[in-house]
């Protein structure tokens, strides 16, 4: 008798487990999205290094050193994996729903029951009594129609997404470390070039007093010398001030208070990473960001079925095994044992539009990732057409421009000759001077910025090297310490 109550009982929750294989709402199919075939501005010498660790091309251990430090205390990195274990733990708790929920219970009391009841208690029956009763209890929410499975779909999506989102951090960190440093060492450069014209000037407006006073020159060409001078010493201040504002920047990316930053090779002896190659298509699956935006996108997709779902019939078991005694010795005898076995189903006939609001918001959510995932793969493109046509131009630009430095070399020194020679005034002099001054600080930011756009086009074509780098992190050590920072080290040799 036992066992066929049981298989009563046991027989339409197999039989509902059967019929939960439905699922409601749309099953996820990437959207088709206009891919070119090819870049507007291909690089025709593009080598397949998309997989590597590319700003070791640069060949500056320094440089190496501050990005492996970046990624172990970078704090944007270290928040973006504590989001990763929150949506674990989203994930891991919106599945359990699909599992029975079980515990265990146990009761104890004493109670006194009164003897001027309407029922009194029988002669020699103690009004002063216990009761123990310890129990085993199972609930049961059947996903027939797949809402519970759509919501632990949907958390799996986002569980994704938070892992491609902490790697878009990581690709993001590693070129603003590049760049910043290629910026630092640019800023550097264009120093050496202030302090050395302002030195020259310098000299030779101790020159021209010296002839002043002798009455060999004019004081409207002692004030002209003395007024260029002024005015390159004056950029020194500003750039010696973005020096260490870029030291600062870099600082908080390497996660570190603001401090001096270490330098390696100089800007002109830096070396020029390798043009990654890569189709079009391949961004979908090599830029991180793109695959958070597509996981995003299978999460609202999923719970559009979740809110489908409410239109139909929840349907809970329940059941409980245990027993009660007034006797604690007398627990595990038969007499005492209880069990029980339920079954309820709720049916929603009026929400007064609440159900079909929640599916429009789902269905409207869905849409608005479908069409931010579209934006990104866009914004995709034109961060690689932008870092391809500046790579090419300022390659073009910077080849021009140290032509014309040289050129302005050799005008100066004429016009020096000249000068001295008494066949032209110190106006030729000044303007070659002022022209070379402003020539070299523009080839030196079109170095930095032929280098930077190579860090942009690793950075905007993604690529296996973002795995690799999110391997270089080293978990915390004991205590949740950072590790220390690096000693400092001497500059590099040129």
């Amino acid at each position: 008798m036992r066992r066929t109550a049981l298989a009563r009982v046991i027989a339409p929750i197999l039989l509902l487990a059967g019929l939960s294989g439905c699922l409601l709402g749309p099953d996820y199919v990437r959207p088709k999205v206009d891919v070119p075939p090819s870049y507007r501005f291909e690089y025709k010498d593009a080598a397949d290094v998309a997989n590597t660790l590319w700003w070791e091309q640069f060949q500056d251990p320094v440089l190496n050193e501050l990005i492996e430090t970046a990624l172990a205390n970078n704090l944007d990195v270290k928040a973006a994996t504590a989001r990763i274990d929150e949506f674990l733990g989203q994930f891991v708790s919106t599945r359990s729903a699909l599992f029975p929920q079980i515990s265990a219970g146990f009761d104890a009391s004493r109670q006194r029951a009164s003897k001027s009841a309407a029922v009194p208690l029988p002669a020699g029956v103690s009004p002063v009594f216990n009761q123990f009763q310890p129990s085993l209890s199972a609930a049961w929410d059947i996903d027939l129609f797949g809402r519970v499975r759509r919501e632990t779909e949907a958390a799996r999506a986002n569980l994704l997404a938070s892992e491609q989102s902490r790697r878009a951090t990581i690709l993001t960190l590693v070129a603003s470390v590049a760049s910043s440093y290629i910026a630092l060492r640019s800023l550097d450069r264009q120093l050496e070039i202030a302090q050395s014209t302002t030195e020259s000037r310098a000299e030779s407006v101790q020159v021209f007093e010296l002839r002043f006073k002798g009455g060999q020159m004019s004081q409207m060409e002692l004030a002209q010398s003395q007024s260029e001078y002024e005015a390159t010493a004056a950029t020194i201040p500003q750039l010696e001030t973005q020096i260490a504002q870029a030291e600062d920047a870099l600082s908080v990316l390497l996660g570190h208070n603001p401090e001096p930053i270490l330098r390696g090779r100089v800007l002109a002896a830096l070396g020029t990473p390798a043009v990654p190659a890569g189709l079009p298509s391949d961004l979908l699956e090599r830029r991180p960001d793109l695959q958070q935006a597509e996981q995003n996108l299978i999460a609202q997709n999923a719970l559009i079925g979740a809110a489908r779902a409410l239109y139909f019939p929840s349907i809970t078991l329940t059941g409980l095994f245990g027993s009660v005694s007034s006797q604690f010795s007398n627990l595990l005898t038969g007499p005492a044992k209880v069990w029980s076995f339920a079954g309820s189903v709720t049916v929603p006939i009026f929400t007064g539009g609440n159900i079909t609001g929640q599916v429009h918001q789902a269905e409207a959510r869905q849409q608005e990732a479908l069409f931010a995932y579209e934006k990104a793969i866009q914004v995709a493109f034109q961060q690689v057409e932008d870092a391809l046509i500046t790579l090419q131009k300022s390659r073009e630009q910077l080849d021009i421009q140290g032509k014309q430095v040289d050129a302005l070399r050799t005008y100066l020194r004429l016009a020096r000759m000249r000068y001295e020679g008494g066949y032209t005034s110190y106006i030729d002099v000044l303007d070659a001077e002022r022209s070379l001054f402003n020539a070299e600080l523009q080839y030196t930011q079109t170095q930095s910025t032929t280098l930077t756009s190579v860090v942009n086009l690793y950075m905007a074509m993604g690529g296996g090297w973002v795995v690799q780098a999110e391997r270089m992190i080293a978990p915390p050590p004991a205590g949740g310490q950072p590790p220390a920072a690096a000693e400092p080290v001497a500059e590099m040799p040129q």
